[in-house]
């Protein structure tokens, strides 16, 4: 998780990430965790050197009243286990004192001195079967033992952990599929109102529309060809790459796409365009009275690689300041990264199918049942939290923003379970957002 280099997050300025509460350990313990395609590690905080305060009144007032921030102590669970020097997942075998020594990790992302860093454990990652009988699954995962965090994470971003749910074989989707327990895919449904679910092994359905992956093999991630951007009326012709990443609130596009996009919406706005503020990082924001009528904001849609449609339900932002409404196009100039963040994937079921290769995605009302068994829970605040893509697991100390991953690994080619299978979700597997608010008049 990082903000891009070119968009500062101001102190002030409250974005919003999806969390779901993850079970681990014996006894199991509870962690609200970030959901994070643009990473691939899932630590949580443990035997602490350096970690956010999660006993803060500042993190208690801003995730569920009800919900205690867990700290992960290795020596309190039974089926806990230390991850040594020679597993094939320790990719820091140049930090190891000896072959049977605790395999230390570090991950480095592009956010400004924003890390963690820590060893690896074993443990039981509980979860349930998205079937009639609701089936509980035990599995084992690798995963991070943060003792030392650092940058955003001390302050403001994924206090109590982070999903990471990337293509590397650590990744917590590549262990589920390769140890057998569901196919080689997810699916992350975000809804309107800030609910949504995750589900493993889910492979989406065969109406929904797809695009390829750009697959880099050293470091495989989500990304995906845009061949035009459609506002409005104007049909805008740019060819980009870009992440499909659920760990960035927003939208980031470099330009000329940035520049090509917001001239266009504003040219078809007709409300009054507000001066820049120092304490949100959109450009484009206006006036919107309370009987304002949203169906005359112009709209966005994106032609992806291959030809599909995908229209974005939810290209603006309504902020509320104290006297009155504004609205922004959430999308900001970024220097170097196209990131579609999760803002754009509102309204649909977002398939990250690592057999295929394929994105996929189908629009979706995320209570809907009919073959998601999954009981939504309410969303919550969450404090100051900036855009982020990890950088992946760089080197051994820290790693600055433009350092590549050397973590290279291959797609897993486990099979896939029977046909029968309906999917592995995270017990307690709803997303959350935060409502978007500005302390003080502009």
């Amino acid at each position: 998780m990082a903000t891009p280099p070119s968009a500062s997050a101001p102190s002030d300025y409250s974005y919003s990430l999806h969390y779901t509460t993850v079970e681990i350990g014996t006894p199991g313990v509870k962690f609200m965790v970030a959901l994070d395609t643009g990473s691939d590690l899932f630590w949580v905080p443990c035997d602490c050197t350096r970690c956010a305060a999660t006993d803060s009144p500042a993190f208690a007032s801003a995730f569920a009243s009800d919900f205690d921030l867990q700290i992960y102590n290795p020596n309190g669970s039974s089926t806990s286990k230390k991850v040594t020097c020679n597993n094939s997942l320790c990719m820091h075998r140049s930090q190891c004192p000896g072959t049977f020594s605790n395999c230390p990790y570090m991950v480095s992302y592009v956010s400004a001195e924003t890390s963690t860093s820590g060893i690896l454990v074993e443990d039981v990652l509980h979860l349930t079967k998205e079937d009639n009988h609701h089936d509980l699954v035990e599995a084992n995962v690798i995963f991070g033992c943060g003792q030392i965090q650092s940058g955003s994470f001390l302050d403001v971003a994924a206090p109590n952990g982070l999903f990471g749910l990337g293509m590397e074989k650590i990744s917590v989707p590549s262990m589920l599929s390769r140890e057998g327990f569901t196919a080689d895919s997810f699916s992350m449904c975000f809804g309107s109102d800030g609910i949504g679910r995750i589900s493993f092994g889910d492979k989406g359905s065969f109406d929904q529309d797809e695009t390829p992956f750009n697959l880099n093999p050293s470091h495989p991630t989500y990304n995906v060809t845009v061949t035009q951007v459609r506002v409005g009326t104007t049909l805008i012709d740019v060819e980009f790459t870009a992440l499909f990443d659920s760990g960035t609130s927003f939208t980031y596009l470099v330009d000329p796409t940035y520049t090509r996009l917001t001239e266009s919406f504003h040219s078809q706005v007709h409300d009054r365009r507000r001066p820049s503020d120092s304490r949100i990082p959109f450009e484009y924001c206006y006036d919107m009275s309370p009987d304002a009528n949203t169906s005359l904001i112009p709209s966005v849609s994106l032609t992806m690689g291959g030809g599909s449609h995908f229209a974005v339900y939810d290209p603006i932002i309504i902020i509320s300041t104290q006297s009155e409404l504004v609205y922004c196009l959430a999308v900001v100039k970024s220097s170097e990264l196209n990131i579609i963040g999760q803002n754009f994937m509102t309204g649909y079921r977002v398939v990250f199918d690592r057999e295929k290769l394929v994105l996929g995605w189908k629009k979706f009302d995320c209570y809907d049942i009919e073959d998601r068994n999954a009981i939504p829970i309410r969303p919550h605040s969450h404090a100051d939290v900036p855009p982020a893509v990890a950088a992946g697991l760089g080197h051994y100390p820290a790693t600055d923003s433009s350092t590549k991953s050397k973590y290279n690994s291959q797609r897993s080619t486990a099979s896939s379970p029977s046909s029968n299978y309906t999917g592995i979700s995270c017990v307690l597997f709803c997303l959350y957002s935060i409502i978007i608010h500005l302390y003080g008049a502009w």
